[in-house]
């Protein structure tokens, strides 16, 4: 039988994230995670697919908090969404790296 396995909360928690955040005012205490390592070992047993929102949460908020500590004057969400979303890219980016799975969507 060929049943995909799934790790769910399985983000990592970077500790530059969590700095990052603690910058821009985010109160995060003892946030912590899968370590890279743990991942990838998954993934040679197995694992298909990995589920990583609490990373993508955390890169969008500090991307918005630094946008908008950065710019005072801005009100409007389109303005400062942007800079959540570029934050999330770039940890979607690396993640499909540590996964090994850029080029193969």
């Amino acid at each position: 039988m060929d049943i995909p396995l799934v790790l769910h909360g399985a983000s990592g928690v970077s500790e530059t994230i969590v700095k990052r955040g603690a910058k821009a005012g985010a109160q995060w205490k003892g946030a912590t995670g899968v370590p890279d390592s743990d991942i990838q070992k998954a993934i040679t047993l197995g694992i298909s697919k990995i589920n990583i929102a609490t990373d993508l949460r955390l890169a969008f908020t500090c991307g918005v908090r630094e946008y908008l500590l950065e710019h005072r004057e801005v009100f409007k969400p389109d303005d400062y969404l942007i800079a959540g979303r570029d934050s999330v890219k770039e940890v979607v980016i690396g993640k499909m790296r540590l996964f090994s799975s850029s080029g193969k969507a």
